[in-house]
């Protein structure tokens, strides 16, 4: 039981370390690789043709991107 809890105590030791990194610096955890990028997939859904639900968030966005231009000018 002793091992259970001394265990569980150097668990939560890191996470609490881990937060405060995230608080002060702002920054989430990355992985050590670089992202997908440094693997030679351009974005996270690699198909050659987007979906349909892709495609609509794609216009979506693109329409949202369009309307802040305008109130802009």
């Amino acid at each position: 039981m002793t091992q259970f809890i001394a265990t569980f105590v150097v668990f939560l030791l890191v996470i609490v370390a881990m937060s405060i990194g995230y608080i002060i610096k702002r920054k989430t955890i990355g992985g050590s690789c670089g992202g997908l990028g440094n693997v030679g997939i351009d974005k996270a859904c690699d198909c050659p043709e987007p979906c349909d639900k892709r495609k609509k968030k794609m216009a979506d966005a693109e329409r949202a991107e369009k309307l802040q231009q305008n109130r802009i000018i």
